[in-house]
């Protein structure tokens, strides 16, 4: 049990320091430092940093995906409601942090992935399956009208998750939710527009 509890503390101490030092800067010293374990328990359970930052990301994609399902899954909501939701929830949780981290996701494809092939590739997946349910979500919401049909399901879930991706970026800098909230208002005046209140 002591080897399993280390590891999972190992990894969350992890995901700490790539928040704050990327994935150049976070070196194991600093990870074992911030899990208050000895450096040997980091070879014990991992074979390099590069599978051990893999780990990290996909327990980062696992917490995403809980997001994800409390939004696009609530099905009480119109599937434009739906989206709106789940930037709300990661409004909340960025607000939480005083808009000083990101998404690791992005700040991995940027850092990471020239780095690194293997993470280049599970980032290719991990981008594939985060726009999956807002795809369908999208084509649910284009079928009933509510949402404009002249650009497919797919590109626009790809470009809604992009663009968030780039308001996160800018927020790190202003370290508010301005762009956040700007993103917000303009995507929904206008790509995703209510158009069941047209006349």
């Amino acid at each position: 049990m002591a080897k399993h509890s280390h590891r999972n503390t190992i990894l969350e101490a992890g995901r700490k320091v790539m928040f704050r030092k990327g994935y150049i800067g976070a070196g194991v010293r600093d990870i074992v430092a911030e899990a208050g374990v000895p450096q040997g328990s980091f070879t014990n359970h991992f074979r390099s940093k590069e599978e051990f930052t893999k780990e990290v990301l996909d327990l980062y994609f696992l917490d995403l995906q809980c997001a994800i399902e409390a939004a696009l899954g609530d099905v009480t909501l119109r599937p434009r409601q739906r989206i709106e939701k789940y930037l709300d929830i990661i409004t909340g949780r960025l607000a939480a942090d005083g808009f000083s981290r990101g998404c690791l996701i992005g700040d991995l494809s940027l850092e990471a992935a020239p780095q690194s092939e293997m993470l280049r590739t599970r980032l290719a997946e991990i981008f594939g399956e985060w726009s999956a349910p807002f795809t369908a979500c999208i084509a649910e919401g284009q079928a009933s009208g509510e949402i404009d049909d002249a650009i497919g399901p797919e590109d626009l879930a790809e470009f809604l998750l992009a663009s968030w991706e780039g308001a996160i970026l800018r927020m790190k800098v202003s370290r508010d939710a301005q762009p956040l909230e700007r993103f917000k208002k303009i995507v929904f005046a206008t790509v995703f527009k209510d158009h069941t209140h047209e006349t």
